[in-house]
């Protein structure tokens, strides 16, 4: 299985939804504009956010209004290659929860990802 923090920008674009599934933390995919592509089994059922909800959605305006901040859609903006582990508290719908965001991003994929490991 692909760890949270060694799984790398490349698997994650060519992995099945199917093994995206089976990981047991979030995996969010979005596009250069931010909409959700990719919502994995585990961020759905830990954010109690059906797929069908999430997916074709504006991930910073719609869906995680929390997130659309300087700490993490900024940064998407400002740095064309990211890989990094951030402390975050998602607040959206939901008792404050401490996480640990990975955002990933490269000028050779066209998706960029937040993963999300629940501390907790």
């Amino acid at each position: 299985m692909y760890g949270f923090e060694e799984i790398s920008l490349a698997t994650l674009s060519g992995t099945t939804t199917d093994t995206l599934d089976q990981l047991p933390y979030g995996v969010i995919g979005l596009s250069s504009d931010g909409m959700v592509q990719v919502y994995n089994a585990t961020e759905s059922k830990l954010a109690g956010l059906p797929a069908a909800r999430v997916l074709g959605g504006n991930f910073f305006n719609n869906i995680a209004q929390c997130m659309n901040n300087f700490m993490v859609a900024q940064r998407f903006l400002d740095e064309p290659e990211i890989d990094t582990v951030i402390d975050f508290v998602l607040t959206l719908r939901m008792r404050p929860t401490p996480v640990k965001l990975r955002l990933l991003q490269s000028k050779s994929f066209s998706m960029h990802f937040v993963l999300i490991l629940r501390t907790t």
